[in-house]
């Protein structure tokens, strides 16, 4: 076998590498025309997405959820334990490595909404209805847990 065959051959052979797991929060209400999702942007891109991010040493997924949403929209309620689906993506570091996460989505039913949070300067956000959230989200499989409400 050649170097260069061999070379080819371990490539093909490495595992890939597992995604890094994310806490992921699906504010929910009811709105005057029925239920409505709260998006919040990416600080960067400006992307619409629901409030995630990585899990917090002593809490639970769910509960790392529940403290993303307040952080990053200024919301509280109650957050449901189980996970009601993941999705993936790729995230890319303030270092510029890409790296694969996968976020357990866990519903929230919001009671309170506050406009003084931790990254009030920093974020937009917006309640929309579930078929619109869908369409505003880039994450493929984040749509479809969005679509199934």
């Amino acid at each position: 076998m050649s170097t260069m065959t061999k070379f080819f051959f371990d490539l093909m052979t490495v595992p890939s590498r597992s995604a890094f797991v994310q806490a992921a929060a699906l504010c929910m209400r009811d709105g005057a025309t029925g239920p409505e999702v709260l998006l919040v942007q990416t600080l960067r891109l400006r992307q619409w997405v629901i409030p995630k991010g990585w899990p917090i040493q002593g809490l639970t997924l769910a509960q790392s959820a529940e403290q993303e949403a307040w952080e990053e929209a200024g919301v509280r309620g109650h957050i449901f334990p189980d996970s009601i689906g993941t999705f993936t993506y790729t995230k890319v570091k303030k270092s510029g490595l890409p790296v694969r996460c996968c976020a357990h989505v866990y519903r929230l039913d919001v009671t309170s909404l506050s406009d003084h949070y931790p990254e009030a300067g920093k974020r937009h956000r917006q309640w929309v209805p579930t078929a619109q959230a869908a369409d505003r989200v880039r994450d493929p499989e984040l749509g479809m847990i969005l679509r199934a409400l």
